[in-house]
């Protein structure tokens, strides 16, 4: 289970709830009721999950998001919020939040979903199973898995997590054609059914950074009526 845990909440009764039920699971738990100290907290703490409020004092939840995204160091993200329309949900989701949960919520929901993300961050930093490759290399595109870095002719492309994960998806299984409901479920996890919009941002960035021309894409193709599949370089050998 994650070792410590960063809850940003300005309820101080649900902050402490939460607590409680994380220390149960055997993490230990800090708390900041405030965005810009929350930010400064996670920037400086070694933390292993971030617990996060979208409404807050100081800094919005979003922001505060964004920031910890920019940094080089991936850190899972859990939102909290009161906000249910489906904007505040797909901007949390595209910022790259890992999970979103909508107040009121129960606690056994919570810790179903933080047990359910740190089943995937482990998986992912495991390399997720024997046969996905600490580093894949196609065409001008290289992919060191366990270091989270991306080259394209020599060139280091700076990618969100999300959009990582995504990629690596794609890359260690050329040729396999994914619907958008099957990337929501493999690289968004638990939670976010009705958002396949969200795979198509996330594509269209992810085309924008690794492709020469997103118009038309040599690694990320679209397959008309389904969905997108990974080049597959025996298919590209012979063309």
């Amino acid at each position: 289970m994650f070792k410590h845990v960063l809850v940003i909440e300005d309820d101080n009764d649900l902050s402490h709830l939460v607590g409680v039920h994380l220390e149960e699971l055997g993490c230990s738990v800090s708390i900041e009721p405030q965005g810009d100290t929350g930010l400064n907290r996670a920037l400086s703490g070694d933390f292993d999950l971030i617990i996060l409020d979208l409404t807050l004092p100081g800094l919005d939840g979003l922001d505060v998001c964004r920031r910890l995204r920019e940094q080089p160091e991936y850190m899972p993200i859990m939102m909290l919020t009161a906000r249910s329309s489906e904007v505040d949900r797909v901007l949390g989701l595209e910022i790259g939040a890992d999970d979103y949960i909508t107040k009121p919520f129960s606690l056994r929901e919570l810790v179903a979903r933080v047990k359910a993300l740190y089943r995937r961050v482990k998986a992912f930093k495991d390399g997720g199973s024997e046969d996905v490759l600490k580093s894949i290399v196609t065409g001008g595109l290289n992919i060191e898995t366990d270091k989270r870095r991306v080259m394209v002719d020599n060139r280091k492309v700076d990618l969100t997590a999300r959009e990582f994960d995504l990629l690596v998806q794609f890359a260690s299984n050329p040729g396999r054609v994914y619907t958008r409901g099957q990337l929501l479920d493999l690289v968004w996890g638990y939670g976010h059914e009705g958002y396949e919009h969200t795979v198509n941002s996330h594509i269209n960035r992810l085309r924008a950074k690794i492709e020469d021309d997103p118009a038309k894409p040599r690694y990320i193709l679209t397959v008309w009526g389904v969905g997108y599949q990974f080049l597959d370089s025996q298919d590209d050998e012979g063309e």
